[in-house]
């Protein structure tokens, strides 16, 4: 397979010159989106609205510069994220858009309507055929989200306490997978609680949606009930004392495999077009209640036909760059017993891995890691 083309600018822009949104739509002009025919057509435009609580998710200021790009073609965008599998505000349909209205985004900010793209209840999905998928041959994507004739993805680029990196394959692949779907993806390996190290906070058992964390009112701790876990791995984000543990080495990276046959199942068979935005590059995903201070500076904003190169080029950059002090990732750094691993993602949180995503999905034909990176 042939290099990728990916197209890179940074953030500067020049005192009264063009805007960061004027400066994106070039970039994604540049980068050929204009060679997609969207007259008449319906456009899917995937992002992340942000839990409520968080503020390091995109602006909707970035969606509306997309959807102007889509309408000038002639196409009629609409902005889609699927629900939750966890406890949030967005585990329905209703409770995503009233957040999503909360984070700023209206079709009055957006400029074209929302739609949550499996339904009500997380349970409007079709099952789509994964060509060449090794753990799932049929993915559960929301129906809205199928329903569409062109697909664009619109990722923030960051970090996340499972899959190292939050990136245009996670945006798409668990992003767009129904509460099934979701639920699909997560089901390797089950985590333990270590008792010793647990402090019965209970801070867990809120991102618990399936029962599977009981709280031991005589110990005072926390334990798994192993029936009920279904693996999702939110806890692991929302201790804060190292407790939890999960038992089964290998389920991260299954997660990211399936991750990446859920991605090829959305975008095989039809235009797609995608953008990363590397800022507010946060330790932790943007489903979190909160967000702590980036880990990495201010990158830039990303463009490619190809997600995989796309992610690859991202992780490249944030590779490259220098941890930013009063961070989780230079606090670690900083410990007398931490163990340097050379990469800032897994320094961040040790548990994570990222690379057999990447690798998986080169493998299934998701796209290429090799890319020619086109400044503009």
């Amino acid at each position: 397979m042939e290099k990728a083309k990916v197209y890179f600018t940074d953030f500067r822009v020049p005192a009264y010159g063009e805007s960061l949104t004027d400066k994106l739509k070039r970039l994604m002009r540049k980068a050929g989106i204009e060679s997609i025919d969207m007259d008449g057509k319906f456009v899917a435009i995937k992002m992340h609205f942000g839990e409520l609580g968080n503020l390091s998710f995109l602006r909707p200021n970035y969606a509306r510069a997309v959807a102007d790009v889509v309408t000038q073609q002639g196409g009629k965008p609409f902005l889609t994220d699927c629900n939750t599998m966890y406890p949030g505000s967005r585990k329905n349909a209703l409770e995503h858009l009233y957040c999503a209205w909360e984070n700023g985004f209206t079709p009055l900010t957006a400029g074209c309507p929302i739609l949550i793209g499996d339904g009500l209840k997380g349970t409007d999905d079709v099952a789509v055929p994964v060509r060449g998928g090794e753990y799932v041959k049929e993915a559960r994507i929301g129906r809205a989200v199928m329903d569409a004739d062109v697909f664009i993805s619109l990722t923030h680029f960051k970090g996340h306490e499972m899959t190292g990196f939050g990136g245009a394959i996670k945006n798409i692949g668990m992003g767009c997978g129904s509460r099934a779907g979701k639920k699909e993806q997560h089901s390797s390996g089950k985590p333990h609680i270590e008792q010793d190290a647990c402090r019965g906070c209970r801070r867990c058992q809120k991102e618990c949606a399936n029962e599977g964390l009981v709280y031991d009112e005589q110990a005072r701790k926390m334990r798994v009930d192993q029936t009920h876990c279904v693996g999702c791995g939110r806890c692991l984000g929302a201790c804060n004392f190292d407790a939890i543990v999960f038992d089964n080495d290998a389920a991260v990276e299954m997660l990211n495999r399936r991750m990446a046959e859920y991605a090829k199942a959305v975008v095989d068979g039809r235009p797609c077009f995608h953008i990363s935005l590397v800022t507010d590059v946060s330790p932790n995903c943007d489903c979190h209640g909160e967000n702590d201070a980036p880990i990495l500076p201010d990158i830039g904003m990303f463009a490619s036909f190809d997600p995989l190169a796309l992610d690859q080029a991202c992780v490249d950059a944030c590779l490259a760059a220098n941890p930013l002090p009063n961070s989780q990732l230079s606090d670690r750094l900083k410990r007398a017993d931490f163990l340097n691993l050379g990469d800032h993602f897994t320094n961040s949180t040790p548990e994570s891995e990222w690379r057999s995503c990447l690798e998986h999905a080169e493998k299934i034909g998701l796209g290429t890691r090799a890319y020619d990176l086109i400044r503009l």
